[in-house]
């Protein structure tokens, strides 16, 4: 009896292990460089034919790629494939739509250069410039400089700064403020400060005034070049709330200051202490998995300081458009107001986010903006997704865009051969309908594609 037991657990066992190897093996694709490219490199082991039947039908998919090759794709087919799911009444009447061939921007479907309002598929925008024009390694420095017997907390646009590093950090945590208390302390020693702090990285309001009544601080913190924890619970003064908490940190390692004031730091002063954020690519992936409208917000300044433009809302849409153009990448149509989306007076035109996204494939800079895609079915905010789609799971990378009313997917459908299709779906007249029979409308048209035999 007790063998037996332990025979059906290790059969349990293997089953459970089987089905995470398959959807580690086919459900991400791997997007850097090689877009063509997958983890299991075109046909998955045949002991995959156990798992449930979404998992069976991936692994088919897989198993035909290699006969079928890499190749052209049919445009034909494809408009074919996604003309009813864009037909479905709960797209509503305005529906946007435009799929080429990831590998080199050819036209496949749909197209045209009309503005919808994007939602957060903005981001996908935030994260190609913010990878374009800084770079994949760029970090953000938090630093404490000395001035006679002045300290001052100088903050550096660090998105995901926070007090204390938690025992099981994320991937993106990796300054913390604790840690720069320790280090000021070791330069320091004991003795008797004041302490400033200045967050005058960041230029304008902190507020987009394009934003509904009542975003903050329930959807969106009031941005900042010095915050902790995105502003959480900062109320309508992060950087203050950030040098409060520095202070208690001061103290508990012996060092007296006074109640932070907000002051510039003096010219000259001395650096005593720094800590840095993740790098850009981390940054971006996380902003695009997650749709974190803070990370966004912030990266959308950075990238207007990086062009010599104001660290603001104005000065990110312009660097945006600017980055944008200065790729080829078309622009009209485009409407900015913010980088995170939030703002119902943007407008993109789908055309504007593929061509985004094939751009982004083209150099090792800006290849995160892909590969920080979620996965359909397995992660982020397309997790729950798909579950209605099943040739989407795992063969669609999309960010998702949500308001109301409002409802876009843009991101990489793979068809068998591996072959790519960038596409971009997106509605902005759905008032009235019920919200997720339009996200599983929105998941048929990626599921389509995916699953095309083109």
């Amino acid at each position: 009896m007790a063998k037996g037991r332990v025979r059906r657990v290790m059969a349990t066992f293997t089953s459970v292990v089987l089905v995470i190897a398959l959807i580690a093996g086919i459900g991400f694709l791997y997007l850097r460089g090689d877009l063509n490219r997958l983890i299991c490199d075109g046909a998955c082991p045949p002991q995959y034919a156990t798992a449930p039947e979404s998992m069976r039908t991936a692994a088919a998919n897989a198993a035909e790629a290699e006969a079928v090759g890499e190749g052209a794709i049919g445009s034909t087919a494809l408009k074919q494939a996604v003309a009813g799911p864009l037909a479905h009444p709960a797209l509503g009447p305005r529906v946007g739509f435009a799929a080429v061939d990831a590998r080199d921007g050819a036209p496949l479907a749909g197209g045209g250069t009309e503005g919808l309002i994007p939602a957060s598929t903005t981001k996908v925008l935030t994260a190609f410039a913010a990878l374009e024009v800084l770079g994949p390694d760029e970090r953000f420095a938090t630093r404490v400089v000395r001035s006679g017997d002045t300290l001052t907390l100088i903050g550096g646009g660090d998105p995901y700064l926070v007090e204390r590093r938690p025992a099981d950090p994320p991937p993106v945590v990796t300054a913390d403020l604790a840690t720069l208390a320790d280090r000021v302390a070791r330069d320091v020693g004991t003795g008797r400060f004041a302490l400033t702090y200045d967050a005058e990285l960041f230029r304008g309001p902190s507020v987009s005034p394009a934003w509904e009544d009542g975003y903050v601080p329930s959807v969106v913190a009031p941005i900042s070049a010095l915050w902790i924890d995105q502003g959480r619970g900062a109320g309508g003064d992060p950087a203050r709330a950030a040098a409060d908490a520095f202070a208690r940190l001061l103290r508990e390692r012996g060092v007296e200051v006074a109640d932070p004031a907000r002051a510039a730091a003096a010219e000259g002063a001395t650096e005593v202490a720094t800590v840095r954020s993740a790098p850009v690519a981390t940054i971006v992936a996380d902003l695009l998995r997650t749709s974190n409208n803070e990370t966004s917000e912030v990266m959308f300044r950075h990238i207007a300081r990086a062009v010599g433009l104001d660290a603001s809302f104005e000065g990110g849409a312009a660097a945006v458009r600017q980055t944008l153009e200065q790729d080829a990448i078309s622009t009209e149509g485009l409407d900015l107001h913010d980088g995170s989306g939030l703002s119902r007076r943007n407008r993109i035109s789908p055309t504007t986010l593929v061509q985004t996204l094939v751009a982004a494939s083209r150099d090792d800079r800006t290849t995160a903006t892909l590969s920080g895609l979620p996965v359909g079915g397995f992660d982020g905010t397309v997790r729950s997704r798909f579950e209605q789609a099943p040739a989407g799971l795992g063969w669609v990378r999309a960010k998702t865009g949500t308001l109301t009313g409002v409802h876009s997917l843009a991101g990489i459908a793979t068809l068998p051969g591996g072959r790519p299709v960038a596409f971009a779906v997106m509605v902005d007249d759905t008032e009235g309908i019920n919200p997720l029979e339009t996200q599983r409308a929105l998941d048929s048209v990626a599921a389509a594609i995916a699953g095309c035999a083109c």
